[in-house]
């Protein structure tokens, strides 16, 4: 049976990569994936034929892996964080679902038998070195309007201040895109103090990972870039200092429920 891992690389720190993660990568033969996520995840890659598709290429990897699984060469499409979370799963899937509807000429995509492996999202990590900002309910919100209309993220950012939800956005800035954090910021302000806690965790978990905590009046779109994951908290969300110690954390409960 032709077999395709897609497996989760977490967040960057090669002890936070799940032993089901490290077990399918050993079990594959052939890795697809951006070069750098094969850097992070170090020695468990040795020996393995690595197909190295830059950014941008994202298509043209889970075609590649799907290929290589179909020719009987155990495979390991790999991503950063959860491949499931704006990642390359769904690539996978879109690819088997327009096969489906005769719109691709692949049918021995179909014979692939597919195995997701999940793994520590970027928002998981951020929330674990500040605290617990994720500990009521929360959402995540993607700022990139390459395949989203702005008019839609709008309606999210407008949902997700109505009802509360603690924020994390994904692709809050790029080079081309300077202006979408600003516009989410001030969206958010309508609905929310402007001392609500913010999280900037800058290449978590890896050598040169950042950790800024400040509010959302100062949340600027000078101090995100693409590596960067924005959360922000609730109306409810408390950050709290203890000499050197400062934590963030959003309250199981409401105030005024209480």
């Amino acid at each position: 049976m032709s077999k395709l891992y897609l497996v989760s690389a977490g967040p960057g720190d090669s002890e936070l990569v799940a032993p089901k993660a490290t077990a399918a990568i050993s079990a594959s033969s052939d890795l697809v994936a951006y070069g750098l996520y094969l850097e992070l995840l170090g020695n468990v890659c040795a020996g393995k034929t690595h197909h190295d598709l830059p950014l941008g290429e994202e298509i043209g990897r889970a075609r590649l892996a799907l290929d290589l699984a179909a020719s009987g060469k155990t495979t390991a499409l790999i991503s950063s964080g959860d491949i499931g979370i704006y990642a390359m799963a769904t690539l996978v899937f879109e690819l088997l679902d327009e096969q489906l509807q005769g719109k691709e000429n692949k049918p021995e995509w179909l014979d692939v038998e597919i195995e997701v492996v999940p793994g520590i999202s970027a928002m998981q990590a951020g929330a674990s070195r500040i605290g617990a900002i994720l500990g009521h309910d929360f959402c995540t919100i993607s700022l990139s309007d390459l395949l989203t209309p702005w008019q839609t993220i709008e309606k999210r950012l407008h949902a997700c201040g109505q009802g509360d939800f603690v924020v994390s956005f994904y692709n809050p800035r790029s080079k081309k895109r300077d202006w979408q954090i600003n516009s989410a910021r001030d969206i958010l302000l309508q609905y929310r103090p402007e001392n609500t806690p913010v999280l900037l965790g800058r290449q978590l978990t890896r050598e040169d990972e950042n950790i800024t905590i400040t509010t959302l009046e100062q949340l600027h779109s000078k101090d995100v870039d693409m590596f960067t994951l924005v959360s922000v908290g609730n109306s409810e969300t408390r950050h709290i200092i203890n000499g050197s110690k400062e934590w963030v954390y959003t309250p199981r409960g409401y105030q005024k429920k209480l």
